[in-house]
């Protein structure tokens, strides 16, 4: 499976897309930088990305930034032994909570985020989902930043069906099964395709409301 692992992987899915989609071409243009955001595979990653389910990009970012001062290291370990006041202190709603311990559980119980990376989508998603509290757009987003995925594309993510209705012209916006069909056109590069119109929204909208991830150091 191909991998996005740097910044060429990106030109080279840009310039793909905007061959098979030309009103991609404007897109492009409109959403300036477009950046790898990729981060290590493995627990931290998945907890921001549960940090980041359903609430915008500022509260998730307060939130993860308390919670990782509160359990430090980050581990499914010293997740399961942190008691209500920790999750409180940081932010967390009572499924937030749930979703947390649940995922530290299962991590602790062998579940292997970093071999997840080397299956193909459908599998890789139907383990996560397995895990109660992590739906579609949290094992996505997750093969999507720490697998490098090339061919995923959330449509559950409210920014991105706002970014595509916008860029497209569709008067409502998308469903996340309408936002489904859409995307199928691009693949094999949808994984591109998402980067490309969360800029987008960053940029036409004057906030990012991409998915926090755990830093890793890349771009």
């Amino acid at each position: 499976m191909r991998r996005i692992f740097g910044l060429d992987d990106i030109s080279e899915g840009l310039d793909a897309l905007c061959a098979a989609d030309p009103r991609l071409a404007a897109v492009r243009r409109m959403a300036g930088e477009v950046p790898l955001r990729l981060t290590e595979p493995g627990f931290p990653s998945l907890a921001s990305i549960i940090v980041s389910q359903q609430v915008s990009r500022a509260s998730a970012d307060a939130i993860f930034g308390r919670f990782v001062k509160l359990v430090d290291p980050l581990t499914p370990q010293a997740v399961l032994a942190a008691g209500e006041d920790i999750f409180r202190g940081a932010g967390f709603s009572r499924p937030k909570q749930r979703a947390m311990l649940a995922a530290a559980r299962a991590v602790a119980d062998g579940l292997d985020l970093i071999h997840l990376c080397d299956l193909e989508a459908e599998e890789a998603i139907a383990k996560l989902t397995a895990v109660p509290g992590i739906g579609p757009w949290t094992a996505e987003v997750y093969l999507l930043f720490a697998a490098g995925h090339p061919d995923i594309f959330p449509a559950r993510d409210v920014a991105l069906q706002a970014a595509v209705g916008h860029a497209l012209g569709i008067e409502t916006r998308p469903s996340d099964k309408a936002l489904t069909r859409i995307a199928e056109s691009w693949s094999p590069w949808r994984g591109i395709a998402s980067r490309l119109f969360w800029a987008y929204y960053r940029e036409t909208k004057g906030r990012d409301a991409a998915p926090i991830l755990q830093s890793s150091g890349k771009s």
